[in-house]
């Protein structure tokens, strides 16, 4: 198989170019890349948010254990 003069990399590279530029041309999937982003974000902040419950129930139950162990 000859390329005319193309490396395989910028072979390569065209074809890498133009699957790129058809995707930035393209909507027809842009919702269900938003909803990613939204879902993604909505993790991340359940991440957040339990790291921080995690803490407060970590000093409940010490809190509560000094308790137990003081009477």
């Amino acid at each position: 198989m000859e390329y005319h003069g193309c490396s395989g990399l910028w072979l390569g590279l065209g074809v890498v170019n133009r699957v790129l530029k058809r995707l930035w041309r393209e909507e027809e999937g842009q919702d269900l890349v938003e909803y990613g982003l939204l879902i993604a974000l909505v993790a991340l902040g359940t991440v957040t948010a339990m790291k921080g419950l995690a803490s407060a129930i970590a000093s409940v139950f010490n809190s509560a254990s000094t308790s137990l162990t003081t009477s």
